[in-house]
């Protein structure tokens, strides 16, 4: 069986790192936030080029303080994607803003700018662009709209750690940007985490605040906050997978790019597109077919693991259905999420890996 994610290979390839990190916080008694955290804050600000990072619980979390620090409230709108992670989405509803959606372009599944103008009215307040499987979306029209109409932008980079538009890394283009370290993202905790980047001193401050009870210092409370703290013994081991992250990603990238020359002629399905000027980590090699559950099974059946991401769009779920869309709104979306599937992409993959995949894919003999 050829695994769609293999943590475990990863693990044993830092073990004795990971190991030292998690029994120093052990040892310190520091347990949430801390040193270590703090730490993991410089160090991943300076990788993404920002000049603020503040850990948090949680890649939602980070998402739900940005769209507070950005002033997003009740009776506001934010515009983002129906095709995406509920997280998107559900991070919006949090502040008690409405989720406002516009349709995504097919070749990168990202935000199509063409779509904000008309999606814009007197109560938007923030656009969301969500940064999918590792791509950026088309961040110069969406920012040019944004300023020219006095609307903030957080970037959604849950999925996208590394990823560049034009020499940028992802999370340092908008207001905030916002990252996930669930295990299996390409920077993923032994457990939940998330962070927030900015170089808005401002929504930094908000931030930190927000994510420990509304606090300035200990029992100063200026603000009605959460409990979003990351604990430290994710911040130690994200410390350690951080100083792997750039080798892990250019595994991903040539795993990514072999996938596509073995299928870029394909007739059975539709290999992601790398667009000029960005930098795409593969979070996800999602490759687009008609005939996608039938081809799940096969794989299934050859040994091939594989995963959806994202079956049903935010905006035919039961959960969203007060929103008040139907199907047939946003047909690039709906088509996408009919047509995706994810192949095995992990830094730990071999070549020989890859290819029997594609093979299977193609239902030719193994090489």
């Amino acid at each position: 069986m050829i695994p769609f994610l293999d943590l475990k290979a990863q693990y044993a390839g830092i073990k004795a790192e990971v190991d030292a990190a998690v029994l120093n916080v052990l040892a310190s008694a520091h347990y949430v936030l801390g040193p270590e955290v703090e730490a993991f804050e410089r160090e991943f600000a300076a990788y993404c080029g920002v000049k603020h990072a503040i850990a948090l619980n949680t890649g939602t979390s980070a998402l739900h303080l940005a769209l507070l620090a950005a002033g997003v409230g009740p009776g506001d709108e934010v515009i983002t994607v129906p095709f995406t992670f509920v997280a998107t989405v559900s991070a919006i509803c949090y502040t008690g803003a409405t989720p406002v959606f516009v349709d995504i372009e097919p070749v990168t599944m990202t935000m199509d700018p063409a779509q904000l103008e008309a999606a814009i009215t007197p109560r938007t307040r923030a656009i969301m662009p969500v940064h999918l499987y590792g791509q950026m979306a088309d961040m110069d029209p969406i920012l040019e709209i944004a300023a020219r109409h006095g609307i903030r932008v957080i970037e959604d980079a849950c999925q996208a750690h590394g990823a560049e538009y034009r020499g940028k890394r992802a999370g340092s283009m908008g207001a905030s940007g916002c990252f996930s370290f669930y295990p299996g993202k390409n920077l993923g905790a032994c457990g939940e985490g998330g962070i927030a980047v900015t170089n808005d001193d401002r929504q930094m401050e908000k931030i930190r605040m927000l994510r420990d009870w509304g606090q300035e210092r200990r029992y100063h409370h200026l603000l009605k906050g959460f409990n979003y703290r990351m604990d430290a013994i994710q911040g130690a081991v994200l410390r350690v997978k951080l100083r792997h992250l750039e080798s892990w990603t250019e595994a991903r990238r040539e795993h990514g790019g072999h996938y596509t020359r073995l299928l870029g002629h394909s007739r059975r399905v539709t290999v992601p597109a790398e667009v000029t000027g960005r930098r795409h980590v593969y979070h996800v090699y999602a490759v687009r077919t008609p005939d996608r559950d039938s081809l799940q099974r096969t794989l299934q059946e050859g040994g091939v693991q594989t995963n959806l991401h994202y079956p049903i769009p935010v905006h035919l779920q039961a959960a969203h259905i007060d929103l008040g869309y139907k199907r047939g709104d946003f047909p690039v979306s709906e088509a996408a999420a009919s047509e995706v599937l994810s192949l095995p992409i992990y830094p730990e993959m071999t070549p020989r890996q890859v290819e029997s995949v594609a093979a299977a894919v193609e239902q030719k003999a193994y090489a």
